[in-house]
């Protein structure tokens, strides 16, 4: 592990989907998320956040400092049972309530040092049984938006089985059911990140774990393809690098510097080369530098 990062940085992740559903709304029969305002499509932060998580167990294979916190079918206490039992600490006092003090502290950066996603992104860990106490993630991540509104598909889609003799009894011998499935024809989204040098040196987030985010945002799509998500690509990843931990210009005014727009206002975009992305790399901010990992 190297030292915690020093500089503070902004990013604009670009990505795209191809006949499929980025992101299902479970509250919503699982329909693409969509503003209902404005008709243009959403994809949670939580969403992106599970698919750098899930790029991450696979390169590094639950190496030592890269565990996954939050992973599937984990048991959130068994997994902060492993700091006290590393730290050989007593996860709870003499009356059996929720401790705090000095091994709450000790754990928390246990935590931090061994799993990537708490030292990223950050994580609640104050559960009775096992109190890691609270992490404030130096890497957020905002909602992606379509550049355009989406137009939601439904499909009638037919399975050639049952799952069950009753209900094969049920289909007459016909052992054909129907089920839905949402996609959208196409749609290119745009999410914005932030990096704090500031609480990278509280979570112990270095410039190794910095390189590993650009690979995970870069190529996390590879290697989340499904039936129900169709063709993700990551189409564009636009780092500004400040020189100082505290920065050197407002985060807006340099995600105004990558525009997005129809090549022809009056279609209706299908593909990503419809789209005209344009960057402005002149006359940056003094101590702003910009690096463009994709596109």
């Amino acid at each position: 592990m190297t030292d915690a990062i020093k500089n503070r940085y902004e990013f604009v992740l670009l990505f795209d989907v191809l006949d499929g559903n980025p992101n299902g709304d479970p509250d919503a029969g699982n329909l693409p998320r969509m503003d209902p305002q404005t008709g243009h499509g959403l994809v949670t932060d939580v969403c992106l956040k599970r698919k750098v998580r899930n790029y991450v167990e696979i390169a590094k294979a639950d190496q030592a400092d890269y565990e996954i916190y939050v992973k599937e079918k984990a048991i959130l206490t068994k997994q902060q049972e492993k700091a006290y039992s590393a730290l050989k600490l007593d996860p709870k006092g003499a009356d059996g309530k929720r401790k705090g003090g000095d091994d709450v502290g000790q754990a928390r950066q246990w935590m931090c040092k061994n799993f990537y996603d708490v030292r990223t992104f950050g994580a609640v860990m104050s559960l009775k049984e096992a109190n890691c106490g609270q992490v404030r993630g130096p890497v957020q991540i905002t909602f992606a938006r379509s550049m355009n509104p989406i137009t939601p598909a439904e499909h009638s889609i037919t399975r050639m089985a049952v799952a069950t003799e009753a209900e094969a009894e049920k289909q007459s011998g016909d052992n054909r059911t129907m089920g839905r499935k949402f996609t959208i024809p196409y749609g290119l989204y745009r999410a914005h990140g932030f990096i704090s040098a500031h609480l990278a040196a509280q979570t112990g987030f270095s410039e190794d774990d910095l390189a590993l985010l650009w690979d995970a945002l870069s190529n996390m799509f590879e290697h989340d393809h499904s039936a129900a998500r169709g063709q993700m690509t990551t189409r564009g990843l636009y780092i500004f690098q400040h020189d100082s931990a505290l920065g050197n210009a407002p985060s807006h005014r340099l995600f105004e510097r990558v525009s997005v727009a129809l090549s022809d206002p009056a279609s209706t975009p299908r593909h990503f080369a419809d789209y005209t992305i344009t960057v402005d790399e002149a006359s940056l901010p003094e101590g702003v530098r910009l690096q463009r990992l994709v596109g």
